[in-house]
């Protein structure tokens, strides 16, 4: 009963994260299209894919793929860039109480950004278990792999993917994730906290700086802003 339970959980993960898969493969295209032009066979893109599996901090580290390879460098920025996991699993702890760390360590790898926010907002509706978010990243894993082989057989024919707005999807499909979040007013204040943190720190901060000042800063505002602050007029 508990393994068919399991199953019925991992499936409905990964259809509710189809939606978002065509976004994440377009995206994963553009990768793959830069990957094939920084000389990177595409056994190594794919052990990067099962490995890393974080978009954002492929993008850096193919970005920064210059022979003689920035080792250190590109380690550095990857773990800048990947500390707002440690904001997301923190947000996924009631799903993981009572879990081995075994168990943790397996499913928490295939945490995305699309399927966290899936999961969240299922979360907030319905009982779900982990195999929940286990299904949605083996969904997103897949679509992200797919695209990136994709575009790295294409590298050689597509010049500017700019050109077919293939950068901008994981852009549109995130922002569009993010505003299903919205609660009112209520977070009003973090949101624009972020926004002003994470645009400053853009500026006068070297690299990716900005994420991790964008995610911890709005994370403190919610956390030391009273509720009663922020909430509507009338509101119970």
């Amino acid at each position: 009963m508990g393994s068919q339970s399991n199953f019925a959980q991992l499936r409905a993960g990964f259809i509710a994260n189809l939606v978002v898969a065509a976004s994440v493969g377009a995206y994963g295209s553009v990768l793959g299209l830069l990957a094939a032009k920084k000389g990177i066979d595409w056994l190594e893109l794919l052990t990067m894919n099962l490995f890393v599996f974080a978009g954002s901090a492929q993008f850096v580290a193919v970005d920064m793929w210059l022979p003689p390879l920035p080792i250190a460098e590109i380690t550095l920025a990857v773990m800048v860039i990947n500390m707002r996991y440690l904001l997301i699993g923190a947000s996924l702890h009631p799903l993981f109480i009572g879990k081995s760390l075994g168990h943790k360590a397996l499913f928490i790898h295939l945490v995305a950004d699309e399927n966290w926010a899936m999961t969240m907002a299922r979360f907030r509706r319905e009982r779900i278990t982990t195999y929940f978010l286990l299904g949605g990243g083996l969904c997103v894993q897949f679509a992200w792999c797919c695209g990136t082989m994709a575009g790295h057989r294409l590298g050689a024919i597509i010049e500017n993917p700019e050109r077919f707005g293939l950068d901008f999807a994981f852009v549109a499909v995130f922002t569009a994730l993010v505003f299903g979040f919205w609660r009112g007013r209520r977070d009003l204040l973090p949101w624009i906290g972020t926004a002003c943190l994470a645009v400053a720190a853009e500026r006068y901060l070297p690299g990716k700086w900005y994420i991790l000042a964008g995610g911890v800063g709005g994370a403190l505002i919610a956390a030391l802003v009273p509720e009663k602050a922020t909430e509507e007029p009338g509101n119970d």
